[in-house]
């Protein structure tokens, strides 16, 4: 599949298929096509798909868009601002916060992953569940903001502000670490807990989570007065 990134903080990837190629997406992401692709809307995995898809942030149901002849074009938008970051899923795995999912070839398997740690889940900024991709081909992830890829050695580790990790590969170990000093956490606004990240593998963070950009947007959104 030959695709081609348009667009800065609202991109669109451009995806040109050969005959019988198919995509699967998103449900909704998709902005433009040729006559020669045609769409159909379904479920990948059965019930069991549907209720993975629905705990990790995304939809139930994905559109797959299959070109009936060579060179049409498939565009898919993102739906927040930030980027589209494609990935070679194949040699290793990725792990990815929840929604980051936008679309992939059809070898590309996206499951589930569980934080076993208690206090990564309630207090690393992704939560308990996140995603995982595996497979062999070609994905493309929705990431917040702009991004940043940094590559760890062997036990070289990084501390980050909870909600920035976009993903990582699967060789790297996510974690939490609390805040020392008592005027660090109360006005440093980091609040009490760093995510620290522990190589060996890459890592994708984001400069602003859409968690954090409604908290910046939200006091200056009209209020319903009260009768």
């Amino acid at each position: 599949m030959q695709y081609e990134i348009h667009g800065t903080s609202m991109p669109v990837v451009e995806c040109r298929l050969q005959a019988g190629e198919t995509v699967q997406c998103q449900a909704g992401a998709m902005k433009y096509m040729d006559a020669g692709v045609e769409m159909k809307t379904g479920v990948q995995g059965g019930l069991g798909g549907f209720v993975k898809r629905t705990m990790m942030g995304e939809k139930g149901f994905l559109n797959f868009y299959t070109a009936s002849r060579d060179g049409q074009r498939l565009a898919l938008g993102h739906t927040y601002p930030g980027k589209i970051v494609p990935v070679d899923v194949g040699a290793v795995d990725y792990v990815c916060q929840k929604r980051a999912f936008l679309a992939s070839d059809m070898s590309v398997e996206l499951d589930i992953v569980f934080q076993r740690r208690l206090g990564s889940g309630f207090f690393g900024g992704e939560g308990f569940i996140m995603q995982k991709l595996k497979g062999r081909g070609t994905a493309f992830l929705e990431i917040d903001g702009e991004t940043i890829e940094l590559t760890l050695g062997s036990g070289e580790l990084i501390k980050i502000e909870t909600g920035a990790l976009a993903f990582m590969e699967s060789s790297v170990t996510f974690d939490i670490e609390r805040i020392k000093g008592v005027s660090n956490f109360l006005f440093g606004g980091e609040g009490l807990f760093l995510t620290t990240l522990k190589g060996p593998g890459k890592v994708w963070l984001q400069t602003m989570s859409i968690q954090t950009l409604a908290g910046e947007i939200y006091p200056y959104l009209p209020m319903k007065k009260q009768q």
